[in-house]
């Protein structure tokens, strides 16, 4: 199963460093043990919420695998390091499983309609999303259809200074909007 995992710099989580390819462990217990990563990558930020000190990788679950009731995050005893992903391609990921799984509970690091960025980025979801950020900040909108849920439109951009201006929000288009603050 395809999952992602974050982990301190040099791809170490809990004092425990891996390896890119295949790891195995013994046990998986969601909340005790085993390789924890999580379905939904949004989810990882939960657990590694800083970016400039976090790695984030795709990864496949296997062997023995556990989920509990909290966010997507799952255990397993076999864990294969795929790929190590740039912010953008994160980001770019986090926005395809809300389409491909739009009913499903939101991640926590997903706001409603607008968003401003903290911590380096902003994920925001509506049938009108806008977004603002600061210099080097990500922007990730999803647009969804009112009357079924589904994503009909994402973006993925950053506050570059030349096209996207800091401390301005800006649709799923990418266009800039004034938004009246409630």
């Amino acid at each position: 199963m395809i999952a992602y995992k974050a982990f301190q710099q040099g791809l170490i989580c809990l004092e425990y460093k891996f390896k890119m390819g295949l790891n195995r462990t013994d046990k998986a217990n969601c909340r005790q043990n085993g390789f924890h990563c999580a379905e939904n990558p949004l989810d990882c930020l939960t657990y590694y919420p800083d970016m400039e000190s976090s790695e984030y990788c795709i990864v496949s679950a296997g062997g023995d695998i556990d989920e509990d009731d909290v966010d997507s995050k799952i255990s397993c005893t076999e864990l294969t390091v795929l790929k190590k992903l740039t912010r953008r391609e994160f980001f770019l990921h986090g926005l395809a499983f809300m389409a491909d799984h739009p009913l499903r509970e939101w991640s926590s690091h997903v706001k409603k309609d607008r968003a401003e960025a903290r911590g380096g980025y902003a994920v925001v979801r509506g049938m009108d999303p806008v977004a603002k950020g600061e210099m080097g900040d990500i922007l990730a909108l999803a647009r969804e259809n009112a009357e079924t849920g589904t994503i009909e439109q994402v973006a993925l951009t950053s506050v570059d200074g030349a096209d996207i201006m800091p401390g301005r929000w800006y649709d799923v288009n990418l266009k800039e909007r004034q938004v009246l603050l409630l």
